[in-house]
């Protein structure tokens, strides 16, 4: 026995397995956090023209957002508030940034304002209501004259 630890050749130390980290998420023993993600969709620009009645848009949002297959089931895990002209969403469950541009399209198709607005990623948690930019091709108009 003497000569194995003098060699090295003693126990082998116990190695813990890993964490497997797969899609960004850790796989492994133990609860799982709860995800917060707040989207925000500035309609400021719209609003201050009266174009558009952020109110309304809310409404429609609240009527229109699914979760778990069901419109109006909101329950604890989403929460939508409104602030002047800017709309928060926030959600406690997995929710798609993508689906709140659908529904923001959907309503600017219904109330005819899908021709003068688009929706444009602010940054990586919200979307801002712009105008399209018509100026560059009144100025090209006036060049070939």
């Amino acid at each position: 026995c003497s000569t194995k630890m003098a060699i090295g050749l003693s126990k082998k130390p116990k190695i813990k397995k890993p964490i497997v980290v797969k899609g960004g998420k850790a796989v492994g023993k133990g609860k799982k956090k709860k995800v917060q993600k707040k989207y925000t969709i500035d309609c400021t620009r719209p609003a201050e023209d009266k174009i558009m009645d952020v109110s309304n848009f809310e409404q429609f949002l609240h009527e229109r957002i699914k979760v778990n297959g069901k419109t109006n089931n909101f329950g604890k895990d989403l929460a939508l508030e409104r602030s002047k002209t800017k709309i928060v969403l926030s959600a406690d469950v997995t929710f798609s940034k993508r689906y709140l541009k659908y529904l923001t399209k959907k309503y600017l198709k219904k109330n005819n304002l899908r021709d003068w607005l688009r929706v444009v990623a602010d940054t990586k948690e919200s979307y801002e209501l712009r105008y399209f930019n018509i100026n560059h091709e009144d100025e090209e108009e006036e060049d070939d004259d």
